[in-house]
Parts: C-alpha cells; sequence; structure tokens
C-alpha cells in the first residue's frame, strides 16, 4: 500500500467513526474538512472502500428504505450505498490512531493525523506534536543552509520564494510550539488541583488547543520541502 492511499483509508475509517455515510458524503468531507484530499476523486475513493469492505473493516448497507429503493431500481436508478464501520474497523483503526512513527510527521500524513487528534490520546498526540516540530526544524536548518550557499546566484524574485518558504516554516514551528506547550499545561493541570474545571476529560480524548484566538494552522501547501 502506497503511503498516499494509506493516508485516505486511514480518513475514511476516521469519518465513518463519527458515523455511516455514503460515498458522496465521504468526498465532500474529505474535501472541506481535510483539505489535504481537495485532489482526490471518485475513481480513486471508491478502491479504497472497496479494499476497507474486502478487509471486514466496513460493511456495505442500502441507504433507503425498501419502498424507495424498489422505485430506485424500476427508474433505472442505482440506490445509494451507506457505508459503516465494523468493530473490527474501529478497532484498527484505534490502532492507526496510536501510531507515532516518522510518517504521521510528514506533510499529508500529519494533517491528517491532527484533523482526528479530538479522537487521539494526550501522550500520542503529545509525540505526534513533538515530531513534526523536530521534523520541521531540520527542515528549516536545511533551508537556511541551502539559502546561505546560493544568495549570492539567485535573482530577486527566486530568493523572495525561499524566503516565503522559510517563513512558512518558521510559522508553523511557532504554531507547533504553542500546541506543545497547551497539551503539557493541560497535563499538570489535570495531574494537580481544580482537576474538574479542565476543558478535557479523563479518557483524554479531546485536544489541548490554545484558547486565544489568531493561531491556526498553515495551510500544508505553504511548506516548502528541500
Amino acid at each position: 500500500m502506497s503511503r498516499r492511499s494509506g493516508i485516505l483509508e486511514f480518513a475514511v475509517l476516521g469519518l465513518l467513526r463519527e458515523a455511516p455515510m455514503h460515498g458522496y458524503e465521504l468526498r465532500k468531507r474529505l474535501n472541506t474538512s481535510l483539505g489535504v484530499f481537495r485532489a482526490f476523486s471518485y475513481g480513486t475513493l471508491y478502491p479504497c472502500l472497496k479494499t476497507l469492505v474486502a478487509n471486514g473493516w466496513l460493511i456495505e448497507e442500502p441507504g433507503s428504505a425498501p419502498e424507495d429503493t424498489l422505485a430506485a431500481s424500476l427508474a433505472g436508478r442505482r440506490t445509494k450505498i451507506v457505508y459503516r464501520l465494523t468493530p473490527e474497523g474501529k478497532d484498527h483503526f484505534e490502532e492507526l490512531l496510536s501510531h507515532t512513527g516518522p510518517d504521521s510527521w510528514e506533510d499529508e500524513h500529519f494533517a491528517a493525523r491532527f484533523a482526528f487528534f479530538g479522537q487521539t490520546e494526550r501522550e500520542v498526540r503529545m509525540r505526534v506534536l513533538e515530531g513534526r516540530r523536530s521534523r520541521l526544524e531540520e527542515r528549516l536548518e536545511k533551508m537556511r543552509a541551502s539559502l546561505a550557499r546560493t544568495r549570492e546566484r539567485l535573482d530577486d524574485y527566486t530568493l523572495e520564494l525561499q524566503r516565503h518558504g522559510m517563513e512558512s516554516v518558521e510559522r508553523e514551528v511557532r504554531w507547533l510550539n504553542e500546541l506543545i506547550e497547551s497539551e503539557r499545561a493541560g497535563r499538570e493541570r489535570r495531574s494537580g488541583p481544580g482537576t474538574a474545571a479542565l476543558h478535557d476529560n479523563d479518557s483524554g480524548e479531546t485536544g489541548g488547543l490554545p484558547r486565544h484566538g489568531g493561531s491556526t494552522r498553515p495551510d500544508p501547501s505553504d511548506d516548502t520541502t528541500t
């Protein structure tokens, strides 16, 4: 399985954990809620769904009442198929949520993982956030070194583009620092007095996001990879 198809399977399982959906609803959610999938088509989604069904992680159900199904059949229209997560699918998704390896730090996979942080344990969130920050700090150092070597050979527009890429990475590093500090503060509050006043519950399933405004994640498309 390719990395990209693996991200799509992860996102589909996560969305279906919230509620059963048919293919159109899934594609809409992937496009609107998870912007990383803007370019995905039905031609990509349906093979993924068939694979998940074959693996026993989803089941297909008719999406209409019996009389509506009959009417659609007589009219020559296809009835919508609703996809529902199976218990095995839920277990598989929870296993995927616990993974914190290097793949979870990469641009597209991180965006998908972050979209489901509300369903992720706090310790896992911390490892993913810290891994992502480390990866971006490495990228930033390479970008700075490359710019220092080539600055004299670049025209003004190429130089400005390089600076824009660096600023995008720097913004995300600052954003990650805020998230990590917020997660740490939430953990410290939970272990001390006043626990009942916390925003997050004892399961650690809700995110410890900063409460102030104006801090949003940079678009992953702004990241510049060297």
